[in-house]
């Protein structure tokens, strides 16, 4: 899957993922104007390390050096034209920015809780939902039986802060009273107030949620709720759920180095998931400008698969 990919730099001999948070020695946070710790720049997350723990990890939560080779040759077997597996690309493999590396905490998944490093358990009512949704999706009934990302309207979040194939940065930009997150991929951006106002009222949504931001000491942290019934959760190489409800994401940046950001987000949403899990993704600091996603709507793509369902219809 796109969505399943790794780890973080390791700062000071403390791993980046599972220690304190305390920064290096001799490091001092760069702060902006108000006072708050400045994580404005560009960042990556490009990563190796899978979103869930595969099988052969079962209990190990940290990888060892052979463990590190293995996942890091699977890795770069996606960029190779002939894969060994013989899967073809639709996507030449010049363009593909998957992580190669496996560095920082040797995690074995990027999900930290559950301990065993894989998604929670769904609920019945979760399932029924999702079964619900892939059928829909499968008949192609019009614009709408597609996801948000075929679409071109949204990756989906918490999606768009995961691994993919490409588009793996994020820019942030902060003034006293909001926070901005752009994502490259479909250019995303979430505009989060850090003032103290009050959250919207339920019976507004919108496909990414509405967000909250406010700091705790030098972390900060943004609650969003208010997802669209019809939201592409983890994206078109993830799960189609349609959450929205009650699902409640919350996200915790911490600047732990020069180079690089703690962030890690927790879900919760008792109707879909059997408990809360988090992730933790490495934001590492990079030099590279965001580029263009030529992605719209009305694109081609879309015209040609909803054609080619309605030609299957006369055919029936």
């Amino acid at each position: 899957m796109l969505w399943r990919t790794v780890g973080a730099l390791l700062v000071g001999g403390c791993l980046a993922l599972g220690c304190n948070g305390s920064a290096p020695k001799g490091w001092v946070t760069p702060r902006t104007p108000d006072g708050k710790p400045d994580m404005q720049g560009i960042w990556n997350f490009r990563t190796a390390t899978p979103l869930e723990r595969p099988p052969e990890f079962a209990n190990q939560e940290f990888l060892r050096d052979e463990d590190v080779a293995a996942t890091e040759r699977r890795a770069a077997e996606l960029l190779r034209t002939n894969r060994p597996d013989g899967l073809l690309m639709n996507t030449p493999p010049w363009w593909l920015d998957y992580g190669t590396r496996v560095v920082g905490s040797r995690r074995s998944s990027l999900i930290v809780d559950p301990p065993e490093g894989r998604l929670p358990a769904m609920t019945a009512q979760g399932l029924k939902r999702a079964e619900d949704l892939a059928r829909a999706h499968a008949t192609v009934e019009g614009p709408e039986s597609l996801t948000s990302w075929e679409r071109c309207i949204t990756r989906g979040f918490p999606a768009a802060m995961l691994p993919s194939a490409y588009n793996n940065n994020l820019q942030l930009v902060q003034t006293e009273r909001y926070v901005a997150i752009i994502t490259e991929m479909i250019h995303e951006a979430r505009i989060v107030p850090v003032d103290g106002r009050a959250p919207l009222p339920q019976e507004i949504r919108a496909w990414t949620g509405y967000s909250r931001g406010r700091w705790e000491g030098d972390t900060l942290v943004i609650e969003t709720t208010n997802f669209s019934d019809q939201a592409d959760f983890l994206g078109g190489g993830g799960q189609f759920l349609g959450t929205g409800g009650p699902l409640r994401i919350v996200e915790r940046f911490a600047r732990i180095d020069a180079d690089t950001i703690d962030y890690r987000f927790t879900v919760e949403d008792p109707t879909t998931w059997t408990r809360a899990w988090t992730v933790a993704v490495p934001l590492v600091k990079t030099d590279d400008r965001i580029y263009e996603y030529a992605c719209h709507e009305a694109n081609y793509s879309l015209q040609t698969m909803l054609s080619i369902a309605r030609s299957d219809d006369h055919r029936r």
